[in-house]
């Protein structure tokens, strides 16, 4: 009686911890250097940490950080370089916190994907690639994307919930262009861009090297206690992104 007990708490505990557990995603990205107009930029690394919790997001880089928060209709766009954040209520409505020019910019902007049918294993995970051209005020962006839909979390739930609201406030884009991207099916492992600037191509890439389930450290979905809260975008913190 005893054993048996002991296995049904260790199962109780085991699947308490399962299902509290976040999903993890660590993905690695790769700027070109470039020269233009006389000036010079050196290649750039960085590594952004994702985390994925029931009904909540976090995307944390060294510059910046972006979490969402679907209980409480909220996004925090954070500022690390000069300690504040933006809290945003969802849907978004983004002429409420960025500044004008760039309603005019959104309205703009134009995205046409296009599944390619090929396919590839990156890392751990089988792909499907997709072809993506996005026209920004006369500039040309093309993006070669691999998705899975093999990966361990509910990538549908993300796709639905979550991706339109994290593509319009990083890309700037309109709610139009933003479904676009909803026919991609799967997470994106990949992504490969080209963006034309005056002549000059601006070469960039992100890749997901780590998938694993695991608690989310405390502070992950909040921004840090110690930051200022503003109530909407400047044209420096624009600059700054």
């Amino acid at each position: 009686m005893k054993k048996t007990l002991s296995v049904v708490f260790v199962f109780i505990l085991f699947a308490s911890i399962s299902y509290s557990a976040e999903v993890y995603i660590q993905q690695k990205s790769h700027t070109d250097a470039v020269e233009m107009m006389g000036q010079s930029q050196p290649a750039r690394d960085d590594i952004n940490h994702i985390w994925l919790g029931k009904d909540k997001m976090a995307t944390h880089g060294k510059d910046q950080s972006v979490i969402i928060k679907l209980n409480d209709n909220k996004m925090y766009w954070v500022n690390h370089q000069n300690k504040t954040y933006v809290e945003m209520d969802l849907p978004l409505d983004m002429s409420q916190y960025f500044p004008p020019q760039f309603s005019q910019m959104m309205s703009n902007i134009s995205v046409k994907v296009t599944p390619t049918g090929e396919k590839k294993k990156i890392g751990d995970w089988n792909c499907t690639g997709y072809d993506v051209d996005m026209t920004i005020m006369m500039m040309n962006q093309k993006q070669k994307i691999w998705a899975s839909t093999d990966v361990p979390f509910d990538w549908k739930n993300y796709t639905e919930k979550m991706l339109p609201e994290l593509i319009q406030s990083t890309m700037f884009l309109n709610e139009e262009s933003a479904k676009e991207f909803m026919k991609i099916k799967g997470f994106q492992i990949r992504t490969e861009s080209v963006m034309n600037v005056m002549g000059t191509d601006i070469k960039s890439s992100s890749e997901v090297v780590e998938i694993t389930k695991k608690n989310a450290p405390a502070g992950t979905f909040t921004p840090p206690s110690d930051y200022e809260k503003k109530d909407k975008f400047s044209m420096q913190d624009m600059q700054r992104r």
